[in-house]
């Protein structure tokens, strides 16, 4: 057994193809992520990757929707979102299959 602790993640991914990882893997990504009001993301969408987003407490914005504590969202690849923090907020974030480089800003013009 052993022992690690989330702040010496990147950016809250724990599992995954990260360094340092509790569990490498290419299959998935996992993170807990932490966000203050007012944080944002721009427009992205990814190309390989389902996300899975879980709204642990807080409540966000994504595509001018907003989200709360207990809501799960779903972005299928080429599907562009962005983030707005709305308070503070904690999240769970799995992406399947794992892809680190599988992120583009802006959507998806094939």
């Amino acid at each position: 057994m052993k022992q690690l602790s989330l702040e010496n993640m990147i950016k809250g991914w724990f599992v995954g193809q990260f360094n340092p990882s509790a569990y490498s893997s290419n299959d998935v990504e996992v993170a807990v992520k932490r966000y203050n009001k007012g944080d944002r993301e721009g427009v992205h969408h990814h190309r390989i990757a389902t996300e899975v987003t879980v709204i642990v407490s807080g409540a966000v914005r994504m595509n001018q929707v907003e989200y709360s504590q207990n809501d799960i969202i779903v972005i299928d690849p080429y599907e562009a979102t962005d983030f707005l923090a709305l308070e503070d907020v904690i999240t769970v974030v799995v992406k399947i299959p794992g892809a680190l480089e599988d992120k583009y800003e802006g959507e998806y013009f094939d």
